[in-house]
């Protein structure tokens, strides 16, 4: 079995090397690698050169202009040859050198199609200060009405399924994510193994989640993914997922600041 990780970059020198750090740390080492850059400037392609040989023909990458993160990862999975794929984003690691371990080991069982676990949200000058977490479960049918769904930087899935039943839908600006993994799960009945240990270190301050007007984005853009997929969806969706995020995001702003001045 080879996992296909692809990672999305755009001026991400900052942050990329703890990335690629996390990948070659991996004791799973049936890999390929995947990099998208969207043509940085800022030193992003030195860093994936200087790291090229380390893979050891492992490591696939290209820098040309995209339609954005969404787009950029349907490359990345285009491009990919391994048997299950997954996403790292640039500025997130891998939680310790046996994730990937683990995922592999849930795909052994040839029933299992799609895998999520659990994430951390960490501080972003120090991957060890942890902010909050998520903690996950199985899927439930109806679950995705009620609020739950995998944290998805810790979602892989049969690449086969990504051939069949595609991609990230690019006109969800912010929301695609949510959309593939309902789709996935709720329309096309993938069966899902959720695997109870810590995935991903994300940094806080990401697209979806770093302001209220994101969160208020994504969420109208999740009720677009709903009626995509036909499925309807309580008028009172939105103000209970609402209530919860700005409680959660006050919450965090309090602890990172906490931690900015210890």
């Amino acid at each position: 079995m080879k996992i296909s990780v692809t990672t999305t970059t755009y001026n991400s020198a900052l942050t990329l090397r703890d990335t690629i750090e996390s990948i070659l740390s991996q004791r799973f080492h049936h890999i390929e690698y995947i990099v998208v850059d969207g043509g940085s400037t800022d030193g992003t392609l030195d860093i994936i050169r200087h790291y090229e040989p380390r893979f050891a023909g492992r490591l696939r990458w290209v820098s040309e202009a995209d339609n954005g993160l969404y787009d950029a990862m349907n490359k990345g999975f285009a491009l990919a040859t391994g048997d299950v794929i997954g996403i790292l984003n640039s500025d997130d690691v891998l939680y310790d050198s046996q994730v990937l371990s683990s995922v592999a080991q849930a795909f052994h069982d040839h029933t299992v199609d799609c895998v999520f676990g659990d994430l951390l949200y960490v501080h972003p000058a120090d991957l060890n200060k942890v902010v909050r977490e998520w903690k996950g479960s199985p899927y439930q049918p109806g679950g995705f009405v009620k609020g739950w769904h995998p944290a998805h930087p810790t979602f892989y899935v049969r690449r086969k399924f990504f051939e069949q039943y595609g991609g990230f839908d690019l006109t969800l600006a912010i929301s695609a994510d949510f959309e593939m993994m309902l789709r996935y799960l709720a329309i096309h009945k993938l069966r899902s193994r959720y695997i109870p240990r810590y995935m991903v270190k994300m940094r806080m301050g990401g697209v979806s989640n770093g302001s209220l007007t994101n969160i208020i984005k994504g969420n109208r853009n999740i009720v677009r993914a709903f009626r995509k997929n036909g499925i309807q969806v309580s008028p009172f969706y939105i103000p209970r997922r609402l209530t919860g995020k700005v409680f959660t995001m006050i919450k965090s702003k309090f602890k990172h600041y906490a931690l900015q001045r210890k």
